[in-house]
Order: structure tokens, then C-alpha cells, then sequence
């Protein structure tokens, strides 16, 4: 029998957002997915769900899309790593966005929230990095700063409205039911694949499928503990340097090569540069010198007991999700050969 209390997630039409829709419809659930633009609607194609326009930076607009809603996941966020005013562009709206989602949530009477933070709310300072060691301490990105506080406030206000919240915290997510423009870390295999990164940064990412981390939002609806946060990655991260590789076995017809290793001052020079061409263009450069400052050298491994005790998660390998994001990238035609 399928299950009649109703979900509703929002970013709907973004990568997690809309495997998680699928995932919740196959499971029969009752979803209503949220968008920001209401003539959005390729994203959800054959899909029996509602599909509603919400905003995280209009509340009116979300007590009305939460009215009925047994379990919230809060998936809208801004999600990106440069902005031409990231205070405004970034921290803001993921910070008012948060007080938005968990008063309108209380307000609508919703029971549960899972709330998608991020990785980027770890503390580093010893890794393998686990739930417990508590927030990053590392104040120089402002995504990670809003996805810190974020985090933080969204535990406070749901404690003080009386209403339950459970955190996830992804990392890397690639993965099909793409759509461009492509996120942050998917962007990252379509440059590998174009030949887009010539030199070594000694950058390493955490890879984990996208449909893993649906699975892990449900799972922290069912099964995780109010007040708790979960790790949703995989425990080792891969350098960039090793997912070419993973790409030049895949694709040997496409002779991809090895990023050239060049010593750090360099890369920082080619860092600012880069920088300076993105104020003209108003694009996010490819490489800033914050990315290598922070980034460079950094291990994103993480310790999962208490995901893979607790909620059950098991996600697939690393190489394996990179194997099928980068089969899918080339089948569907969103990487330019």
C-alpha cells in the first residue's frame, strides 16, 4: 500500500533535489516538489508528483508550498564556490534561507526536517574527519561559512520552535539525473574529460553518488536520531589527479592527460589571473587562490560508523560512482568532445 504522508522537497529541479523526488515516488511517497521558476518543468517529466513554486528567500511562500507536509527536505540552497558579491549572493540567502525553511516548517506544522548541509561544516583539523569533532573552524570561503552557520542556526531554531531536525552532510555528489548547468563538483569531471585541467593542484574530493545521497536523506527521515547530524560520502577522497586517470582508462580514445605538476607559487600566479579574467567575464574562474590555499593538499576523508550504524548507509565506491558520472556525462551529450 503506498504510504499517503506527503513530502515535500525543495530545490527540486537541482541534482539532489530531484534524484531524491524520484527515489520518494518509487518508494510511494507522496512528494511535492518545490521550484523557484513554476515553468521549470523538464526536471520533472513522467513524474507523479506536484510540482509547486516556492522561494527559501520568501517564507509566505513557503508556509503555503508546506501546508499538509509531514517531512521537509530542506534541499534549496545556494550552492556555489564564487559569486561576484558572495556575502549577498551566498551567505545571505543561505543563512535568511535557513530561518525561512525551519520557521516556515514550524509555522505549516511540518513534523520532521532533514536538513541538507554539507561537508563544508566539518572540522578538518584531524582526519579522518567525523560528526562529533564539531564545526570547521576554517573562516576563508564564504559558502563554507554560510553552510557552518547554517547548519548551526537551523539546529537552534528547530529546537526552540519544537520541531524535529535531522542534518546530512553530503560531499561531492555526481551522478545521473543531471541537468544543466551542471554543479560544482559534477563541473569538475566534465573539465577532466574536456582536457580543461592541465596542471596538478593537489585538490582531492570526496566522490559519492548523488542516488547514494538520496538514499541517505531518507534514511535520516526514517531512521536518524532528532538532533543529530550524519556524514553522507564515501571514507576516502580522490585527487583529481587519480579521477583522470580513472577517465583515461575509461576513454582511451579521448588521449587525456595527466595534469602537469608545477610548483605552488606557480599555481597561485596562475590563480590570480585566472581571478582577475573572472572580474572581467563575471564567470567563476576555474582556480582562485582561495581554492589553493584552502583545498591544496587538504585529505577529505571521513569516518561513516555512525551513518552506517545508525541510518544504514552504504554507498557505492568512489571509482565506481566516478565511472558511471563520466559514462553518463558522455552518453547524455553535456560534454562538449
Amino acid at each position: 500500500m503506498a504510504n499517503q504522508q506527503l513530502s515535500f522537497v525543495n530545490g527540486a529541479n537541482g541534482h539532489l533535489g530531484n534524484n531524491l523526488v524520484r527515489l520518494l515516488i518509487s518508494k510511494g511517497i507522496r512528494v511535492r516538489a518545490a521550484v523557484r521558476n513554476i515553468n521549470n518543468k523538464e526536471p520533472f517529466m513522467g513524474l507523479d508528483c506536484e510540482v509547486v513554486q516556492s522561494d527559501i528567500t520568501d517564507k509566505k511562500s513557503l508556509v503555503k508550498a508546506l501546508q499538509g507536509v509531514e517531512t521537509f527536505y530542506a534541499v534549496g540552497a545556494a550552492f556555489k564556490l564564487w559569486a561576484k558579491d558572495p556575502q549577498k549572493e551566498i551567505y545571505d540567502v543561505n543563512i535568511s534561507g535557513t530561518s525561512n525553511m525551519v520557521e516556515a516548517a514550524a509555522e505549516a506544522g511540518v513534523k520532521r526536517i532533514v536538513y541538507v548541509s554539507s561537508i563544508a561544516a566539518l572540522n578538518y583539523t584531524t582526519i579522518p574527519a567525523k560528526e562529533s569533532y564539531g564545526y570547521n573552524p576554517d573562516r576563508r570561503d564564504v559558502y563554507y561559512n554560510s553552510k557552518n552557520d547554517g547548519e548551526k542556526l537551523a539546529f537552534e531554531l528547530a529546537k526552540k520552535h519544537g520541531i524535529e531536525l535531522v542534518a546530512v552532510l553530503p560531499s561531492a555528489m555526481i551522478g545521473s539525473e543531471a541537468f544543466a548547468p551542471l554543479n560544482v563538483s559534477y563541473n569538475i569531471l566534465r573539465l577532466i574529460l574536456q582536457k580543461e585541467i592541465p596542471v596538478e593542484t593537489n585538490i582531492a574530493l570526496n566522490w559519492v553518488d548523488v542516488k547514494d545521497v538520496a538514499e541517505g536523506c531518507y534514511l535520516a527521515a526514517t531512521k536518524g536520531l532528532n538532533g543529530e547530524r550524519y556524514i553522507l560520502a564515501n571514507e576516502k577522497c580522490t585527487s583529481i589527479k587519480d579521477t583522470t586517470k580513472i577517465a583515461q582508462q575509461l576513454f582511451p580514445e579521448l588521449k587525456i592527460k595527466l595534469p602537469v605538476a608545477v610548483p605552488k607559487s606557480i599555481l597561485y600566479i596562475i590563480a590570480w589571473f585566472m581571478e582577475l579574467g573572472s572580474k572581467i567575464s563575471d564567470k567563476a574562474p576555474l582556480l582562485s587562490v582561495k581554492d589553493i590555499a584552502m583545498f591544496s593538499g587538504l585529505q577529505q576523508d571521513f569516518e561513516l560508523t555512525k551513518s552506517r550504524k545508525e541510518l544504514g548507509f552504504d554507498p557505492k565506491k568512489p571509482d565506481q560512482a566516478v565511472k558511471e558520472a563520466m559514462q553518463y556525462l558522455i552518453k547524455q551529450q553535456l560534454v562538449k568532445l
